[in-house]
C-alpha cells in the first residue's frame, strides 16, 4: 500500500514532508539532550562525542535544506531509511561495502523476526479450517496477519500498513504487539480497535496509516468483525461470494474515530476470504488491474473449496493474469472456513 505522504511531490531534503522534517528535528534534539547528559559522566565513552557531532551535523543539514540528500550523488536518500536513522548521509547506491553488509544483515534479521510473528503453518483451531499466504515484495513486508485460538473460538487480525520496506515492516510489528496485548484484555471488538487506533495515532507520522480487519468467530459460526478502511471481506457461501464493505476509516487517521462492528453467521462450509491490495492492484503487462471483480468471480466459482485449495487457485489465477509481471507490492491472503461437519475427513 502506498501512503499519501509518498504520493506528494518532492520537497527540499529528499522528498520528505514538512511533518516528517518536524518529527526528525524534534527527535534529533531529544537525542542531543541525552548525549549531552551522558557526556557529563566521568565514565562516558569517547564515541559519544562523535555521535553528538553527527547529530549536530544532521540538525545543520535540516536548517540548510540539504537534509535527506545523498552527499555522493545529490539525489534523495530513501525516506524510510531516514525515518529509521536520521544520521544517514548516503543513498543505498552509495553505501560503503561495510555499510552494505550491515544493511543486508539487518534486513535478513528483520525478515526472520517478521516471519516469526506469523501464525504457525499447521495452526488448526477447533471447528475451523484456516490457511494464509504471505509473500513480501522485498525482504520485509507491511502486511499483517495474525490468528489465535480463544476459549470461545478464533480471533483473526489482517491488514496492510501504508508504504513498503523497513518502515512499513516496523509499523506492522508495532500493530502486531498492540493487538496481541489488547486481545488479552478481552475487550469488545470496537473498544479493541479504538484503543489500537489511538496508540497508532500517537506513535506514527502524518501520512502513515493502516487498513485492518479484526474479527472473532465462535464455534457455532457466529462472526463479528471490524473493518477499518480495508478491502471488502468476501463471504463465500453456497450461493456465491458476497462482499462485506468497510464502514470505518483506516487506523492512524483520526485519534477519536469509532469503528462499527459487522455481524454475520457462517453455515457449515462457508468461508471468509481476506486479501491485501497486492492482489487487487496487481497489473499485467498491458497495465490492466486485477481488480475486485476478478477475485469475487473466482471465489464464486469455488464455493465449496477448502482454504488451501482456494488460496492456491487465487495465486494461480494471479500468476496467469500477470503474465510474468514483476511483483511490486506485498501480497497476503487469508481464508477462514467453518468446518463442514457433514464432509468426510480430508
Amino acid at each position: 500500500m502506498e501512503s499519501s505522504a509518498a504520493k506528494q511531490q518532492p520537497t527540499a531534503g529528499g522528498g520528505m514532508t514538512t511533518a516528517e522534517h518536524g518529527y526528525l528535528r524534534k527527535e534529533l534534539k531529544q537525542r542531543r539532550e541525552r548525549l549531552e547528559g551522558a557526556l557529563q559522566s566521568p565514565a562516558a565513552d569517547a564515541s559519544l562525542s562523535q555521535l553528538l557531532a553527527d547529530v549536530d551535523a544532521a540538525l545543520s543539514r535540516i536548517d540548510q535544506g540539504t537534509f535527506g540528500t545523498c552527499e555522493e550523488c545529490h539525489e534523495s536518500i530513501e525516506t524510510e531509511r531516514l525515518l529509521a536513522d536520521p544520521l544517514v548521509q548516503f543513498c543505498l547506491d552509495h553505501l560503503t561495502t561495510a555499510e552494505q553488509r550491515a544493511l543486508e544483515s539487518d534486513l535478513s534479521l528483520a525478515a526472520t523476526i517478521q516471519r516469526g510473528l506469523l501464525p504457525k503453518v499447521e495452526f488448526a483451531p477447533d471447528g475451523w479450517n484456516v490457511r494464509y499466504h504471505y509473500q513480501p515484495a522485498g525482504m520485509v513486508s507491511g502486511d499483517y496477519c495474525d490468528l489465535f485460538e480463544t476459549q470461545d473460538g478464533l480471533l483473526f487480525m489482517f491488514g496492510d500498513v501504508s508504504g513498503h520496506g523497513i518502515a512499513a515492516s516496523m509499523l506492522m510489528s508495532h500493530l502486531h504487539a498492540t493487538f496481541r496485548s489488547l486481545s488479552e484484555a478481552g475487550f469488545p471488538l470496537d473498544r479493541m480497535v479504538e484503543d489500537a487506533n489511538r496508540i497508532f495515532c500517537e506513535s506514527t507520522l502524518a501520512g502513515q496509516f493502516a487498513t485492518i480487519v479484526v474479527g472473532r468467530a465462535t464455534r457455532d459460526g457466529a462472526v463479528e468483525f471490524v473493518s477499518a478502511g480495508h478491502l471488502p471481506v468476501l463471504h463465500i457461501h453456497c450461493d456465491g461470494a458476497t462482499p462485506k464493505e468497510s464502514t470505518g476509516v483506516p487506523l492512524g487517521m483520526f485519534c477519536d474515530a469509532h469503528f462499527p462492528v459487522h455481524q454475520l453467521k457462517l453455515a457449515d462450509g462457508d468461508t471468509l476470504l481476506l486479501y491485501t491490495d497486492g492482489l487487487t492492484e496487481a497489473r499485467n503487462r498491458a497495465g490492466a488491474e486485477y481488480g475486485l471483480h476478478r477475485i469475487r468471480a473466482l471465489a464464486a466459482r469455488h464455493v465449496r473449496m477448502k482454504p488451501a485449495g482456494l488460496i492456491s487457485e487465487c495465486i494461480g489465477d494471479l500468476l496467469s493474469f500477470g503474465e510474468g509481471s514483476k511483483q511490486t507490492d506485498d501480497l497476503t491472503l487469508l481464508a477462514v472456513r467453518r468446518a463442514d461437519k457433514s464432509a468426510p475427513p480430508a
